[in-house]
């Protein structure tokens, strides 16, 4: 059931705008990004949330932990992390297995309407039966995770949930909502936390608004 937005962070632009000399930024940065909208520290706590209130939703059978990469593989780290600490429903540590999946929905920076996983169809089947949560850095329209899980569901799992980070608010959204959120932030090119620019940005701990200047220093 996806997560009540009264339960997640709303991120709003004028109210969530710090200034970069605030924080610690890399120096190579200094000129790249506009302002910080979430900092660091407030993003790991957040997580941890997130993973109490995820590990106590479920019972002793062990889950399936699938980081989307590249860009879920910070959030996935750290959740994992906090994950191992919190406690199920019966006030024990929850089993995990976790694995990893490559999404593609594009050609030629199009939506090519399907998703292109990297598990092979051998790898797919095996999630039979299993419970799974999908970890995912942002969810943007939203298009790519329903066509994703669309797939999956092909295959049987017992269950699957996705937790993803950030959703953004866009009118491009398809409506979709995932199981749980950690922010909703503005309609805004983000980067940071190892969300991404071309490949840059994934050094940046904070997660920030990236400037023209760096728009136009790495585009390709």
């Amino acid at each position: 059931m996806p997560m009540d937005p009264s339960q997640w962070i709303d991120v709003v632009e004028d109210k969530f705008k710090y200034k970069l000399d605030h924080f610690m930024i890399p120096g190579h940065y200094s000129e790249d990004v506009e302002s910080i909208l979430i900092p660091h520290g407030l993003i790991m706590d957040r997580i941890a949330k997130l993973a109490q209130i995820i590990t106590s939703e479920y019972d002793n059978e062990r889950v399936v932990v699938c980081c989307v990469l590249k860009g879920g593989h910070q959030f996935f780290s750290d959740l994992v992390n906090y994950m191992k600490k919190a406690l199920n429903k019966q006030g024990k540590t929850l089993p995990m297995t976790l694995d990893f999946v490559r999404v593609k929905s594009y050609e030629n920076d199009k939506s090519s309407g399907q998703v292109h996983i990297s598990m092979t169809d051998k790898e797919l089947q095996e999630l039979k039966g299993k419970n799974l949560l999908l970890v995912e850095d942002i969810i943007d329209t939203g298009k790519t995770m329903q066509k994703l899980l669309e797939t999956l569901s092909k295959y049987e799992p017992k269950s699957v949930k996705v937790a993803s980070l950030l959703v953004k608010k866009t009118p491009l959204s398809c409506g979709y909502i995932p199981d749980y959120v950690g922010f909703a932030v503005p309609d805004l090119f983000v980067v940071g936390y190892c969300l991404d620019y071309n490949d840059i940005f994934r050094d940046l701990d904070h997660i920030c608004a990236i400037s023209d200047v760096g728009k136009s220093k790495y585009a390709v």
